[in-house]
């Protein structure tokens, strides 16, 4: 089923409305589209146009309240929400404000907003100040409670994930359609987001990857046209969407068959992954399963995080990092992703996804094994 039924959305809020009551708060104000989408079902890319703000406010008490921009009233209209004030935007005049003044008067305060780690105000500061003056009410934190919410998955958004994981997986499984010894890079990059969505991805937000000699240089630079050569490491990493939920994984191949420094290299990022699943119990903390990784691959502080919150977003929420104090709890969902290097400038990487249970993790992405697929 895509979608939520209505019965999702209604636990969400009481979850969120019982958190208000514990904080003192009479109202919860959400700008940016995760969290917008969390307690509203309201699914578009619209959100890439920065021209409009989007409001959508939790009372203490009572269903949520939309304030948004006409555009968005009939893809509204179809979610549970049914309090949905409009405007004509864009509108440099009153974008919005006047409304949302009214709308926060009639529920009142104090209102928090999402102010941690990964939060944003998707709204001008200028207009912001409008509000807060208007309303006349007191604004502050959100005490933490719609991160806290969002971290944990219920089984139907896991679900989701699954299912993403499964395309990401048929796709990873046809590489060597697409990839061998020629191939320029960029190239492989292209049909790879082809085969995601020839499998059932919606769209695919993210791709990033590498190739090289025994390793790559790093994960995140944009492809380029040189050919794939023999000796070379392929990696493809994707956010594949999926119903609005993501996969976030990746897998390394030889071009050719590959060298001891390569099949040791790969055997190892799987060893490592290996005892991160065994690591990430409830309980144990997000540090707990970095050093589990850091233990078989080496690196300390300066490897970075090793994983990292995974769902509504690419990323979200805890890093696997040796600093990370965050401690795990059932239906929480989350990547594994050590790295190693394998030479001066060169290193690989490998990920994959997992929910926490009672007992081991779940495996959400279809687990490789420690033989390096050769194209």
């Amino acid at each position: 089923m895509r979608g939520f039924a209505p019965a999702e959305f209604k636990a969400r809020l009481a979850a969120a409305q019982a958190g208000m009551a514990e904080a003192g708060l009479g109202a919860i104000l959400l700008t940016t589209e995760p969290e917008f989408r969390y307690f509203s079902g309201f699914l578009t890319r619209f959100w890439e146009s920065p021209s409009r703000p989007w409001f959508l406010i939790l009372p203490s008490q009572g269903d949520p309240v939309a304030v948004i921009p006409s555009i968005g009233a009939a893809l509204m209209q179809s979610t549970w929400v049914r309090d949905i004030r409009t405007w004509a935007a864009p509108d440099p005049r009153d974008e919005g404000v006047s409304l949302l003044v009214a709308a926060l008067r009639e529920i009142g305060g104090p209102v928090g907003l999402p102010s941690g780690p990964e939060s944003s105000l998707r709204m001008s500061l200028a207009d912001f100040e409008r509000v807060k003056r208007g309303s006349g009410l007191g604004f502050r934190d959100d005490a933490g409670l719609t991160a806290r919410l969002r971290a944990i998955k219920s089984e139907a958004e896991i679900d989701k994930i699954r299912n993403s994981c499964a395309v990401a997986g048929r796709s990873f499984a046809r590489v060597p359609e697409i990839a061998r010894e020629g191939v320029p890079l960029a190239q492989v990059f292209r049909d790879f987001q082809r085969l995601l969505l020839e499998e059932g991805a919606d769209f695919v937000s993210y791709l990033a990857g590498g190739a090289g000699p025994e390793g790559y240089g790093d994960v995140i630079s944009p492809a380029t046209e040189r050919p794939l050569a023999k000796g070379d490491v392929l990696m493809l990493d994707t956010g594949a969407v999926c119903d609005g939920y993501f996969c976030d994984f990746d897998r390394n191949f030889a071009v050719g068959p590959p060298s001891a420094v390569t099949a040791e290299a790969h055997a190892r990022l799987i060893e490592a992954t290996a005892a991160g699943l065994g690591a990430a119990r409830p309980g144990a903390r997000a540090c707990d399963v970095f050093a589990a990784m850091a233990a078989i691959t080496g690196g300390g502080e300066e490897a970075g995080r090793l994983g990292h919150g995974l769902g509504l977003q690419l990323t979200e929420g805890l890093s696997l990092s040796p600093r990370d104090e965050t401690v795990l709890a059932e239906g929480m969902v989350i990547t594994l992703e050590p790295g190693i290097e394998t030479g001066p400038g060169r290193i690989m990487v490998h990920e994959e996804n997992i929910v926490i249970r009672a007992g081991e993790a779940e495996r959400l992405s279809p687990f490789a094994g420690p033989e390096i697929v050769v194209l």
